[in-house]
């Protein structure tokens, strides 16, 4: 527990004394967010609103981590390690991105072709190297079965070993690609996605806790978890957690800065990665069912246009339709967090109610 408590308060304090200095570098290097014309009007005094922020949260969170382990003199781990770099490597593809918005001052960054090959590279890797590194128990950061709340029997390697590899890593960058993009285009709003961000960080400190308590190192009980390391997943969660606190000072309503695709796919990936590696694959849905919504109507809009020509939200992602509804930024944010803190919450109760009634 010290190494949790210690990685959140240190990406806490990070977080918040770091980003008002960063914020002064970005303003003298005139890196300021283009908002595009189409979106609401009322976006267009954010215009030159320092961005890139999201590497405030990357750096305060790795320097957490590395505090945390040396503090308390404990060695890191793949589990946590891997996560890690597949946070690091989705906020580089997002600061490639943002850096060509900002040099260019234009909204399009990279291609979407080029972004979505730098993610799959990075997503590629991640899955590769989670089927690595197997501790004394043979339990490796990942697994190729399905997972919801724990490993299903459902298992991606019934083809064969190199099938199954296959299976898993087109699974993987399914789970990472949705994730990262979904927390892309819920980051429309000042704090919106850093808030929501913070609440499914959060429930996995809670998650990882658990499953180290209820370890099957731990106990000798059907009720209990094959995860490599839970303990330090929770570490992970905790550092994104208290970074996040930390930068939502700056980012919320009049945001101070914006996190950028620097940020919001790295915190996309960091979802995807704790949902990987604490085998909770499917319940990180549920988890992020807000995130999911707001794709979901992007989605929706997108089909609807192309197939009858009508759109069904005055504008999407979801965000935008309320606020050309009339509705006010603050509002629409805190109702959009309630929301999120529900399905937290709901997943939560599915995580702790399969427990209850005696796992698989």
């Amino acid at each position: 527990m010290k190494a949790v408590l210690i990685g959140a308060v240190v990406a806490l304090v990070v977080g918040l004394l770091g980003t008002p200095a960063f914020i002064k570098f970005l303003v003298r290097k005139g890196y300021g967010q283009f908002i595009r014309d189409d979106g609401p009007t009322s976006h267009h005094t954010k215009r030159g609103t320092p961005t890139m922020g999201g590497a405030i949260i990357i750096g305060a969170t790795f320097a957490a981590y590395a505090m945390a382990h040396l503090l308390t003199l404990t060695p890191p781990t793949w589990s946590g390690m891997l996560v890690l770099f597949l946070m690091g490597g989705l906020g580089l593809v997002g600061f490639l991105d943002d850096f060509l918005k900002i040099s260019k001052q234009r909204s399009l960054g990279l291609r979407s072709g080029q972004k979505l090959a730098g993610q799959a590279l990075v997503a590629v890797l991640f899955a590769v190297l989670a089927l690595q590194f197997p501790n004394r128990n043979f339990r490796t950061p990942a697994s190729t079965h399905i997972s919801f709340v724990r490993d299903t029997r459902l298992d991606l390697a019934f083809a064969g070993t190199i099938a199954g590899l296959i299976l898993f890593i087109i699974w993987a960058n399914i789970m990472i690609s949705g994730a990262s993009n979904g927390v892309n285009l819920t980051d429309g709003l000042d704090g919106l996605a850093t808030g929501a961000s913070t609440m499914v960080f959060a429930s996995y400190v809670l998650i990882g806790i658990w499953e180290f308590n209820q370890s099957c190192q731990r106990v000798a009980s059907t009720k209990c978890y094959e995860v490599r390391d839970p303990h330090d997943l929770a570490v992970v969660a905790a550092c994104v957690m208290g970074a996040c606190f930390g930068f939502l000072w700056w980012n919320a309503s009049p945001a101070k800065i914006f996190m950028g695709d620097t940020g919001s796919l790295a915190l996309g990936g960091g979802i995807a990665g704790l949902a990987i590696t604490t085998r909770t694959e499917l319940l990180m849905v549920v988890l992020g069912g807000l995130f999911v919504a707001i794709t979901l109507s992007v989605i929706i809009q997108v089909a609807s246009y192309k197939t009858t020509g009508k759109r069904v939200f005055r504008m999407a992602p979801l965000q935008h339709h309320f606020e050309l509804l009339g509705w006010a930024e603050v509002t629409i944010v805190i109702r959009f967090w309630i929301i999120a803190g529900l399905f937290v919450a709901l997943a939560l109760g599915l995580f702790y109610a399969e427990w209850v009634v005696g796992g698989q």
